[in-house]
Protein backbone atom coordinates (compact mmCIF):
# COMPACT_ATOMS: atom_id res chain seq x y z
CA UNK A 1 0.00 0.00 0.00
CA UNK A 2 0.99 3.62 -0.49
CA UNK A 3 1.19 5.80 2.60
CA UNK A 4 0.28 9.42 1.88
CA UNK A 5 2.81 12.06 2.90
CA UNK A 6 0.26 13.67 5.20
CA UNK A 7 -0.18 10.35 7.05
CA UNK A 8 3.47 9.28 7.16
CA UNK A 9 4.38 10.57 10.64
CA UNK A 10 1.32 9.03 12.25
CA UNK A 11 1.85 5.78 10.35
CA UNK A 12 5.48 5.23 11.39
CA UNK A 13 4.65 6.05 15.01
CA UNK A 14 1.72 3.62 15.16
CA UNK A 15 1.94 1.09 12.29
CA UNK A 16 -1.00 -1.32 11.82
CA UNK A 17 -0.75 -4.75 13.44
CA UNK A 18 -0.80 -6.61 10.13
CA UNK A 19 2.19 -4.78 8.69
CA UNK A 20 4.90 -7.22 7.57
CA UNK A 21 7.34 -4.87 5.85
CA UNK A 22 7.78 -1.19 5.03
CA UNK A 23 9.89 0.54 2.40
CA UNK A 24 11.06 4.00 3.46
CA UNK A 25 12.59 5.82 0.50
CA UNK A 26 13.17 9.20 -1.10
CA UNK A 27 15.65 11.99 -1.80
CA UNK A 28 15.67 13.24 1.82
CA UNK A 29 17.92 10.60 3.36
CA UNK A 30 17.81 12.25 6.77
CA UNK A 31 14.04 11.89 6.81
CA UNK A 32 14.32 8.31 5.49
CA UNK A 33 16.59 7.44 8.39
CA UNK A 34 14.39 9.24 10.94
CA UNK A 35 11.16 7.57 9.82
CA UNK A 36 12.77 4.13 9.48
CA UNK A 37 14.11 4.36 13.03
CA UNK A 38 10.77 5.57 14.37
CA UNK A 39 9.02 2.67 12.65
CA UNK A 40 11.54 0.16 14.01
CA UNK A 41 11.28 1.61 17.52
CA UNK A 42 7.52 1.07 17.47
CA UNK A 43 8.43 -2.63 17.81
CA UNK A 44 11.86 -2.60 19.50
CA UNK A 45 12.58 0.52 21.60
CA UNK A 46 16.31 -0.25 21.81
CA UNK A 47 17.65 -0.69 18.26
CA UNK A 48 21.02 -1.73 19.67
CA UNK A 49 19.48 -4.94 21.04
CA UNK A 50 21.29 -7.74 19.12
CA UNK A 51 18.66 -10.33 20.09
CA UNK A 52 15.75 -8.41 18.54
CA UNK A 53 17.34 -6.41 15.70
CA UNK A 54 19.10 -7.77 12.60
CA UNK A 55 21.01 -5.57 10.13
CA UNK A 56 21.17 -6.53 6.44
CA UNK A 57 22.01 -4.75 3.19
CA UNK A 58 21.61 -5.27 -0.55
CA UNK A 59 25.04 -6.84 -1.02
CA UNK A 60 24.43 -9.46 1.67
CA UNK A 61 20.96 -10.35 0.40
CA UNK A 62 22.24 -10.47 -3.17
CA UNK A 63 24.71 -13.19 -2.23
CA UNK A 64 22.37 -14.96 0.23
CA UNK A 65 18.69 -14.30 -0.60
CA UNK A 66 17.46 -16.87 1.93
CA UNK A 67 18.86 -14.73 4.73
CA UNK A 68 15.79 -12.46 4.59
CA UNK A 69 13.33 -15.26 5.38
CA UNK A 70 15.71 -16.76 7.93
CA UNK A 71 16.00 -13.51 9.88
CA UNK A 72 12.27 -12.81 9.61
CA UNK A 73 11.46 -16.24 11.06
CA UNK A 74 14.08 -16.17 13.82
CA UNK A 75 12.90 -15.95 17.42
CA UNK A 76 14.42 -13.67 20.03
CA UNK A 77 16.16 -15.53 22.85
CA UNK A 78 14.56 -13.18 25.36
CA UNK A 79 11.15 -12.95 23.72
CA UNK A 80 9.42 -10.12 21.89
CA UNK A 81 8.87 -9.33 18.23
CA UNK A 82 12.01 -8.72 16.17
CA UNK A 83 12.95 -6.09 13.58
CA UNK A 84 14.97 -6.76 10.44
CA UNK A 85 16.55 -3.61 8.99
CA UNK A 86 17.66 -3.60 5.35
CA UNK A 87 19.88 -0.64 4.44
CA UNK A 88 20.81 0.79 1.02
CA UNK A 89 18.21 -1.29 -0.84
CA UNK A 90 17.80 -1.02 -4.59
CA UNK A 91 15.84 -2.53 -7.47
CA UNK A 92 18.05 -5.63 -7.41
CA UNK A 93 16.00 -6.75 -4.41
CA UNK A 94 12.60 -6.25 -6.07
CA UNK A 95 11.99 -9.93 -6.95
CA UNK A 96 13.16 -11.08 -3.53
CA UNK A 97 10.70 -8.84 -1.68
CA UNK A 98 7.88 -9.55 -4.11
CA UNK A 99 8.23 -13.26 -3.35
CA UNK A 100 8.68 -12.72 0.38
CA UNK A 101 5.55 -10.56 0.70
CA UNK A 102 3.47 -13.21 -1.09
CA UNK A 103 4.39 -15.76 1.60
CA UNK A 104 6.07 -14.01 4.56
CA UNK A 105 7.86 -16.03 7.22
CA UNK A 106 7.78 -15.33 10.96
CA UNK A 107 6.40 -12.19 12.59
CA UNK A 108 9.39 -9.80 12.41
CA UNK A 109 8.83 -6.32 11.05
CA UNK A 110 11.03 -5.72 7.98
CA UNK A 111 12.12 -2.07 7.63
CA UNK A 112 13.79 -1.29 4.31
CA UNK A 113 15.68 1.97 3.62
CA UNK A 114 16.31 3.14 0.06
CA UNK A 115 17.27 6.24 -1.88
CA UNK A 116 15.11 8.08 -4.38
CA UNK A 117 13.10 5.55 -6.40
CA UNK A 118 11.21 6.27 -9.61
CA UNK A 119 7.50 5.43 -9.83
CA UNK A 120 8.41 2.61 -12.19
CA UNK A 121 10.89 1.11 -9.71
CA UNK A 122 10.40 -2.62 -9.20
CA UNK A 123 11.21 -2.41 -5.49
CA UNK A 124 8.75 0.42 -4.94
CA UNK A 125 6.04 -1.38 -6.93
CA UNK A 126 6.45 -4.55 -4.86
CA UNK A 127 5.67 -2.69 -1.64
CA UNK A 128 2.93 -0.51 -3.11
CA UNK A 129 1.06 -3.52 -4.51
CA UNK A 130 1.17 -5.65 -1.36
CA UNK A 131 -1.63 -5.44 1.23
CA UNK A 132 0.73 -6.44 4.04
CA UNK A 133 3.42 -3.88 3.18
CA UNK A 134 3.79 -0.11 2.96
CA UNK A 135 5.73 2.30 0.76
CA UNK A 136 6.58 5.56 2.54
CA UNK A 137 8.10 8.36 0.45
CA UNK A 138 10.35 10.98 2.07
CA UNK A 139 10.65 14.25 0.16
CA UNK A 140 12.40 17.48 1.27
CA UNK A 141 10.46 19.47 3.85
CA UNK A 142 8.35 22.43 2.82
CA UNK A 143 8.90 25.79 4.54
CA UNK A 144 5.93 25.02 6.79
CA UNK A 145 7.36 21.60 7.70
CA UNK A 146 10.75 23.13 8.54
CA UNK A 147 9.12 25.78 10.73
CA UNK A 148 7.19 23.08 12.61
CA UNK A 149 10.37 21.03 13.17
CA UNK A 150 12.25 24.10 14.41
CA UNK A 151 9.51 25.12 16.85
CA UNK A 152 8.89 21.59 18.16
CA UNK A 153 12.59 20.81 18.65
CA UNK A 154 13.29 24.08 20.45
CA UNK A 155 10.16 23.70 22.57
CA UNK A 156 11.48 20.35 23.85
CA UNK A 157 14.50 22.28 25.17
CA UNK A 158 12.33 24.95 26.79
CA UNK A 159 12.97 27.54 24.07
CA UNK A 160 10.79 29.73 21.88
CA UNK A 161 12.00 31.51 18.75
CA UNK A 162 11.43 35.05 17.47
CA UNK A 163 9.53 35.39 14.19
CA UNK A 164 12.45 36.91 12.26
CA UNK A 165 14.78 34.25 13.65
CA UNK A 166 12.39 31.51 12.52
CA UNK A 167 12.24 32.99 9.01
CA UNK A 168 16.05 33.06 8.87
CA UNK A 169 16.34 29.45 10.05
CA UNK A 170 13.73 28.21 7.57
CA UNK A 171 15.57 29.93 4.70
CA UNK A 172 18.86 28.28 5.64
CA UNK A 173 17.55 24.74 6.23
CA UNK A 174 15.50 22.07 4.52
CA UNK A 175 17.58 20.02 2.09
CA UNK A 176 17.77 17.09 4.52
CA UNK A 177 15.80 16.36 7.71
CA UNK A 178 18.86 14.97 9.49
CA UNK A 179 20.89 18.08 8.71
CA UNK A 180 17.99 20.28 9.84
CA UNK A 181 17.73 18.51 13.20
CA UNK A 182 21.48 18.72 13.83
CA UNK A 183 21.50 22.44 13.09
CA UNK A 184 18.55 23.04 15.43
CA UNK A 185 20.21 20.99 18.16
CA UNK A 186 23.33 23.17 17.86
CA UNK A 187 21.09 26.23 18.05
CA UNK A 188 19.39 24.89 21.20
CA UNK A 189 22.75 24.32 22.89
CA UNK A 190 23.90 27.82 21.93
CA UNK A 191 20.74 29.46 23.30
CA UNK A 192 20.43 27.21 26.36
CA UNK A 193 19.19 29.09 29.40
CA UNK A 194 18.07 32.21 27.50
CA UNK A 195 14.48 31.07 26.96
CA UNK A 196 14.23 32.58 23.48
CA UNK A 197 16.21 32.18 20.26
CA UNK A 198 16.95 35.46 18.50
CA UNK A 199 17.93 36.38 14.95
CA UNK A 200 21.50 36.94 16.15
CA UNK A 201 21.57 33.42 17.59
CA UNK A 202 20.50 31.89 14.27
CA UNK A 203 23.06 33.89 12.31
CA UNK A 204 25.80 32.89 14.75
CA UNK A 205 25.05 29.17 14.67
CA UNK A 206 23.16 28.06 11.56
CA UNK A 207 25.03 27.85 8.29
CA UNK A 208 28.50 28.53 7.03
CA UNK A 209 29.73 30.74 9.87
CA UNK A 210 29.58 28.01 12.49
CA UNK A 211 30.44 25.19 10.09
CA UNK A 212 33.63 26.98 9.11
CA UNK A 213 35.18 26.02 12.44
CA UNK A 214 35.00 22.31 11.71
CA UNK A 215 34.63 22.05 7.94
CA UNK A 216 38.38 21.48 7.52
CA UNK A 217 38.18 18.58 9.97
CA UNK A 218 35.17 17.10 8.16
CA UNK A 219 36.78 17.42 4.73
CA UNK A 220 40.05 15.90 5.95
CA UNK A 221 38.17 12.90 7.38
CA UNK A 222 36.05 12.54 4.24
CA UNK A 223 39.13 12.73 2.01
CA UNK A 224 41.13 10.29 4.12
CA UNK A 225 43.91 12.84 4.67
CA UNK A 226 45.35 11.79 8.04
CA UNK A 227 48.00 14.50 8.26
CA UNK A 228 45.52 17.25 7.43
CA UNK A 229 43.04 15.85 9.95
CA UNK A 230 45.68 15.76 12.69
CA UNK A 231 46.62 19.42 12.11
CA UNK A 232 43.00 20.56 11.84
CA UNK A 233 42.00 18.82 15.08
CA UNK A 234 44.95 20.30 16.95
CA UNK A 235 43.92 23.81 15.88
CA UNK A 236 40.29 23.07 16.73
CA UNK A 237 40.99 21.88 20.28
CA UNK A 238 43.04 25.02 20.94
CA UNK A 239 39.94 27.15 20.26
CA UNK A 240 38.02 25.26 22.97
CA UNK A 241 35.47 23.79 20.55
CA UNK A 242 33.16 21.26 22.20
CA UNK A 243 33.84 17.68 21.02
CA UNK A 244 30.09 17.01 20.91
CA UNK A 245 29.66 20.03 18.60
CA UNK A 246 32.40 18.65 16.36
CA UNK A 247 30.69 15.25 16.21
CA UNK A 248 27.35 16.86 15.36
CA UNK A 249 28.87 18.96 12.59
CA UNK A 250 30.55 15.83 11.24
CA UNK A 251 27.16 14.09 11.31
CA UNK A 252 25.70 16.95 9.30
CA UNK A 253 28.58 16.77 6.81
CA UNK A 254 28.28 13.03 6.20
CA UNK A 255 24.48 13.22 6.04
CA UNK A 256 24.86 15.77 3.25
CA UNK A 257 27.32 13.47 1.48
CA UNK A 258 24.80 10.62 1.79
CA UNK A 259 22.03 12.84 0.43
CA UNK A 260 24.05 13.87 -2.63
CA UNK A 261 25.21 10.28 -3.19
CA UNK A 262 21.63 9.02 -3.23
CA UNK A 263 20.59 11.72 -5.71
CA UNK A 264 23.62 11.43 -8.00
CA UNK A 265 22.28 8.48 -10.00
CA UNK A 266 19.28 10.51 -11.17
CA UNK A 267 20.91 13.81 -12.16
CA UNK A 268 24.62 13.67 -11.37
CA UNK A 269 26.58 14.90 -8.37
CA UNK A 270 26.89 18.50 -9.60
CA UNK A 271 23.13 19.02 -9.78
CA UNK A 272 22.59 17.37 -6.38
CA UNK A 273 25.29 19.52 -4.76
CA UNK A 274 23.72 22.70 -6.16
CA UNK A 275 20.39 21.78 -4.53
CA UNK A 276 21.89 21.61 -1.03
CA UNK A 277 20.67 24.16 1.51
CA UNK A 278 22.60 25.77 3.04
CA UNK A 279 24.87 25.58 -0.01
CA UNK A 280 28.44 24.28 -0.03
CA UNK A 281 30.94 27.16 -0.08
CA UNK A 282 32.55 27.44 -3.51
CA UNK A 283 36.01 26.88 -1.99
CA UNK A 284 34.90 23.44 -0.77
CA UNK A 285 33.04 22.23 -3.87
CA UNK A 286 35.99 20.34 -5.39
CA UNK A 287 36.71 18.51 -2.13
CA UNK A 288 33.03 17.79 -1.47
CA UNK A 289 32.48 16.36 -4.95
CA UNK A 290 35.60 14.18 -4.61
CA UNK A 291 34.24 12.85 -1.33
CA UNK A 292 30.91 12.00 -2.96
CA UNK A 293 32.76 9.97 -5.59
CA UNK A 294 35.00 8.28 -3.00
CA UNK A 295 32.27 7.04 -0.63
CA UNK A 296 29.56 4.41 -1.13
CA UNK A 297 26.09 4.66 0.41
CA UNK A 298 26.60 1.65 2.74
CA UNK A 299 29.91 3.09 3.96
CA UNK A 300 28.28 6.47 4.62
CA UNK A 301 25.50 4.81 6.62
CA UNK A 302 28.09 2.95 8.70
CA UNK A 303 29.99 6.20 9.25
CA UNK A 304 26.84 7.90 10.52
CA UNK A 305 26.40 5.04 12.99
CA UNK A 306 30.00 5.52 14.20
CA UNK A 307 29.38 9.23 14.78
CA UNK A 308 26.08 8.62 16.58
CA UNK A 309 27.79 6.09 18.86
CA UNK A 310 30.59 8.58 19.50
CA UNK A 311 28.15 11.31 20.48
CA UNK A 312 26.49 8.95 22.96
CA UNK A 313 29.90 7.94 24.30
CA UNK A 314 30.91 11.58 24.84
CA UNK A 315 27.66 12.44 26.60
CA UNK A 316 27.04 9.38 28.77
CA UNK A 317 30.45 8.06 29.86
CA UNK A 318 33.54 9.39 31.55
CA UNK A 319 35.88 8.85 28.60
CA UNK A 320 37.85 11.93 27.41
CA UNK A 321 35.52 13.43 24.80
CA UNK A 322 38.29 14.92 22.67
CA UNK A 323 40.05 11.53 22.46
CA UNK A 324 36.83 9.69 21.59
CA UNK A 325 35.98 12.23 18.89
CA UNK A 326 39.47 12.14 17.40
CA UNK A 327 39.45 8.34 17.38
CA UNK A 328 36.16 8.25 15.47
CA UNK A 329 37.34 10.80 12.90
CA UNK A 330 40.61 8.95 12.28
CA UNK A 331 38.64 5.72 11.92
CA UNK A 332 36.49 7.44 9.28
CA UNK A 333 39.56 8.83 7.51
CA UNK A 334 41.11 5.35 7.44
CA UNK A 335 37.98 4.00 5.76
CA UNK A 336 38.10 6.83 3.21
CA UNK A 337 41.71 5.92 2.36
CA UNK A 338 40.74 2.32 1.71
CA UNK A 339 38.00 3.45 -0.64
CA UNK A 340 40.22 6.00 -2.42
Amino acid sequence: MIVKSSDAERYVSRPPEGLVAALVFGPDQGLVRERAEKLAKSVVPDLADPFRVAELDEALLGSDPARLADEAASLSMLGGRRVVRVRSAGNALAKLFEAFLEGPKGDALIVVEAGDLAKSSGLRSAFEAADNAAAIACYPDSARDIADVVRETLKADGLTIAADALDEAVAALGSDRGVTRREIEKLAIYAHGTGRVTLEDVRAVVGDESEGRTEEVCDAAGEGDMAKLDRALERLWITGMSPVAVVRTALSHFQRLALVKSQSAAGGADAAIKRLRPPIHFKREVSFKAQVQRWTEPALNETLDVLLDTEALCKTTGVPAEAATARALFQIAARARIRG
